[in-house]
């Protein structure tokens, strides 16, 4: 670890906040050089659907290791890559497999975001990017752009609807409508100052911006606003796919079909693989117009299709909605206990809890519920009960507008006495910090 900081960035994110060294790993566990074991509920970023080297996952691998097959052939075709289109295709939602091509690109999920504004402004030749507040969509330039850090005039900014920090300060579906009706004004107003963009980018669940479902109302509602005026409709299901949020994909939960998915993360079973899947009559590209060295890792086509069919086989993602139930009613228990927890959300084993200033805002607003409810942000809290997690064996994530939402993305695969030792760690961690600011006040 020494090492690592004298040689990598300042700018080292995880490695700074988990200062572990991991050498083995299974399912939930990981074991660190010091011979501690640790419950992991960052699951790689979302990117293990099946936790630490999961035997099918492992087994796949294997099978290609061993069968003499190239393990990196540009975009040609072979057995494998077949296997995963096809598998991938038996999960999508059917109204757009029907009609969809896949583009694999390489080999993060920035650069399927990338790809798929490349193809909207292609297909439409429009340059502009409805995104929204507090989106995560990736590192690079053009993902960059359309998230909410940025400041970019390409990408149009627009109102993202959530109960506690409710933008127009209603929350629910009061706060979804005006929300909507922003996006609608803004495209119809011919004085706004928004032409006609090239497409539309949202997350179902913002995992970044702090685990903020989107209501399904509201996405059903950007599916009519767009569809209705010709703006192909991105739905990134970098983080939600493949069973996180308690159906295999989140835009499943509201019914709507997207024009196009981003994919990475889970989709590799834990190695690097990222595509995007969209309506065929978006795919005007020239030859030569998305060539790339990294698109054809056989091991991740492998190891995704491995994930892809187990996840399917044994319905984990109807699992991950009854678990993500159970953990969520334990959670808003332990809110009630302690006022330091401001608002528990998430959708599966998709999981945020925003930790507040308990001392922020008045008793008669902490009673009560929505945006009136709202105290101030304490990321001090949130690193804090991060590191007592830790002290105990739990591994989790922090994120949110004011990095104050602690983030559990346990795999798919976690048990229900696993769960109970999650919750019972967590609940320690909570119950440490919360005292601990109690004893510092006057």
């Amino acid at each position: 670890m020494r090492r690592q900081a004298a040689r990598e960035p300042a700018a080292r994110t995880y490695a700074r906040a988990l200062p572990i060294v991991p050498v083995r790993a299974r399912g939930l566990t990981i074991e660190g050089a010091d011979g501690r074991r640790y419950l992991d509920c960052l699951s790689g970023a979302g990117a293990l659907a099946l936790g630490h080297n999961h035997p099918v996952v492992l087994e796949a691998v294997r099978k290609v290791l061993d069968s003499g097959a190239p393990l990196q052939v540009l975009d040609l075709a072979t057995p494998v890559r077949d296997a995963f289109v096809t598998e991938l295709f038996h999960t999508l939602p059917p109204r757009l497999a029907d009609h969809a091509r896949v583009r694999f690109c390489g080999p993060a999920g920035t650069d399927a975001v990338e790809a798929a504004l490349t193809l909207v402004r292609a297909a439409t030749g429009r340059p502009g990017v409805l995104a929204f507040t507090g989106a995560g969509h990736g590192m690079t330039a053009g993902s960059l752009a359309v998230s909410g850090g940025a400041t970019d005039a390409g990408a149009t900014r627009l109102p993202y609807p959530q109960d506690y920090r409710c933008p127009f300060g209603v929350g629910g579906e009061g706060g979804a409508e005006l929300a909507a009706r922003w996006t609608e004004s803004l495209l119809d107003d011919p004085r706004s100052g928004v032409g006609p963009p090239a497409g539309m980018i949202v997350e179902p669940v913002q995992d970044e911006g702090g685990v903020i479902p989107a209501p399904d109302a509201w996405m059903r509602r950007m599916r009519r606003l767009t569809a209705d005026r010709s703006i192909p409709l991105i739905a990134d299901e970098v983080e939600t796919g493949v069973g996180r949020t308690g159906a295999f994909w989140a835009v499943e939960h509201s019914g709507i079909t997207p024009d196009v998915m981003v994919l990475s993360k889970a989709i590799g079973g834990s190695l690097p693989l990222a595509l995007i899947v969209y309506r065929d009559d978006l795919d005007i590209g020239e030859q030569g117009a998305h060539a790339g060295t990294f698109h054809g890792n056989q091991l991740a086509m492998a190891a995704g299709t491995a994930t892809l069919a187990h996840v399917r086989a044994n319905g984990l993602a109807g699992r991950a909605a009854t678990l993500g139930d159970r953990i969520l009613r334990e959670l808003h228990c332990l809110a009630e206990e302690f006022r330091c927890i401001g608002d528990v959300r998430g959708r599966g084993l998709m999981i945020g809890v925003e930790m507040v200033d308990p001392e922020g805002d008045t008793e008669e607003k902490w009673a009560g519920h929505g945006a009136g409810a709202t105290r101030p942000a304490s990321p001090e809290l949130a690193a804090a009960v991060q590191r007592e997690c830790l002290s105990r064996g739990l591994i989790v994530g922090l994120g949110g507008r004011h990095a104050s939402v602690v983030r559990l993305l346990p795999p798919l695969t976690i048990t229900d006495e696993q769960t109970v030792a999650v919750l019972d760690r967590l609940s320690d961690a909570v119950r440490v910090v919360a005292r601990g600011r109690a004893k510092e006040r006057p």
